[in-house]
């Protein structure tokens, strides 16, 4: 790409760049709070600095190619990159807007936007279909950053409008840490996007050096693990990265990580069918978790074509959850979202790059 990604900025390196600096917020402005799409249309800003910046940088690093839309709110994007490749995010609108009796408004829509920070993974786990594809290459924080302005544009969901972001989509974030954390901090900006940091969180699947990293960087997210087994012997299985990152040294990286007063760390326990759903594994999580400030969030695996896995039963799960539940680890399940659409990581992008190979 020859023209640099300006969403790639920080305000503070955008204000290094962009002089007087109050243009610089301006500009800041202009593309977070008004979702423009072009420098012509900054229209506060002189026509020369305009066009200065039309040679420079680019507004555009991503493009929708397409979007789908389920009958429970959610929305699945893919966006295509300035190389061709393709990666996805989806918006789950969490709760509905409510009214009071005279018609005004008692809550607001409550969203969370799932966003990618590689275009594939290299973790390879057995039931994500993100890895099917490889790795192809990390994101730029104007790239992560992009995914959440464009959805924001078109959703009409206004500036001021608070939305959760999870670091979630296609690709492992703590494997391109630096741009990660760098995106944080440019969603975070009071005069960008205002996403507070104790609104993201990034989810991993327990590379446990770069926890500590990410730990010491202070950065004030919230952090999810990906743990979805109780052994190591199962975890291998299911994420050959276990090999690397065993579950004991990511249960002591974790011990270690800052966590808000407020706040917990989650686990996400993807329960697979006769896998890893039955009392004697609710049983080791109950020990391996113990004297963390743990939140468990128990997740349905999504069947898609080719898997060995299946979708555990209702009942299941619920004997999961009270059995957690009852010996005082707080454990949720995660209502399935999506799922008349490809709501799973990685495959909208599979089902395109199958039709284009086709």
């Amino acid at each position: 790409m020859t023209k640099q990604i300006i969403q790639d900025l920080t305000k503070e390196a955008l204000v290094e760049e962009i002089k007087p600096a109050f243009r610089a917020k301006q500009i800041y402005q202009w593309i977070y709070h008004k979702y423009v799409t072009s420098f012509e249309e900054m229209k506060n800003l002189p026509k020369e600095m305009r066009l200065a910046l039309e040679t420079k940088y680019t507004l555009s690093p991503l493009k929708t190619v397409m979007v789908q839309n389920s009958k429970d709110g959610s929305r699945k994007y893919l966006f295509e990159l300035h190389d061709g490749h393709t990666v996805e995010a989806v918006l789950l609108k969490m709760r509905d807007k409510e009214y009071h009796e005279d018609g005004s408004v008692k809550h607001q829509e409550r969203y969370t936007v799932c966003i990618s920070s590689q275009v594939g993974c290299k973790v390879g786990c057995a039931f994500c279909l993100t890895a099917k594809g490889g790795f192809m290459r990390n994101l730029t924080a104007g790239e992560i950053v992009e995914q959440v302005r464009l959805i924001k544009k078109d959703n009409s969901i206004d500036a001021n409008r608070r939305v959760n972001l999870v670091f979630m989509g296609m690709g492992e974030p703590l494997d391109n840490l630096a741009e990660v954390a760098k995106s944080v901090k440019i969603f975070a900006d009071p005069e960008g996007m205002a996403i507070a940091p104790h609104r993201q969180t990034i989810s991993t699947s327990g590379l446990s050096s770069k926890i500590e990293k990410l730990g010491k960087m202070e950065l004030g997210v919230n952090l999810a693990i990906s743990l979805h087994a109780v052994d190591d012997e199962l975890r291998q299985k299911l994420m050959p990265i276990n090999k690397a990152y065993n579950i004991e040294s990511i249960i002591t990286a974790v011990k270690n990580f800052p966590v808000n007063d407020r706040k917990r760390v989650m686990f996400e326990y993807l329960v697979i069918k006769d896998v890893n759903d039955d009392i004697s594994a609710a049983k080791k999580l109950l020990s391996l978790l113990d004297g963390i400030k743990a939140k468990v969030n128990l997740i349905y695996f999504n069947p898609y074509g080719g898997t060995e896995f299946k979708r555990p039963s209702d009942e299941d799960m619920k004997k999961f959850q009270e059995y957690l539940t009852k010996r005082g680890l707080h454990c949720t399940i995660r209502e399935s979202k999506g799922l008349d659409i490809s709501a799973a990581c990685g495959q909208l992008r599979e089902q395109e790059l199958e039709k284009s190979h086709g």
